[in-house]
């Protein structure tokens, strides 16, 4: 199983950037999805999670209404869609795949390597 996180980069404050995570190696459609991120010295954060099935979505509230992380299963794809960015928003970004609730990062099955998104002027 391999889920390839790709789309971080250095982005100015109010900027827009788009996280994709690939999945291979798994029966996707029957995974709920997840992202998280981990800032410096910071524990592992809950960003925003999308069901199997309904493809409804939960977000954090620091993230509510800048963020959205649709999923495509005919692509085995998650996405990450992230405006109005602030300074607070740097950090690794993760993906990861649960057959369980998407909140607790120690439910998640699967996880991708990371990529780093640094808001900054």
């Amino acid at each position: 199983v391999q889920l390839q996180a790709s789309g971080g980069g250095l982005v100015q404050p109010g900027g827009s950037l788009r996280l994709s995570c690939e999945a291979s190696g798994l029966a996707f459609s029957t995974y709920n999805m997840g992202w998280f991120r981990q800032a410096p010295g910071k524990e592992r954060e809950f960003v925003c999670g999308v069901f199997r099935r309904t493809a409804r979505t939960f977000y954090a509230d620091s993230v509510k209404g800048r963020f959205t992380c649709p999923r495509d299963d005919a692509k085995d794809a998650v996405y990450l869609q992230m405006s109005s960015l602030r300074p607070e928003d740097t950090a690794v970004y993760y993906c990861g795949a649960t057959e369980n609730v998407v909140f607790d990062k120690n439910a998640y099955d699967y996880w991708g390597q990371g990529t780093l998104v640094t808001v900054s002027s």
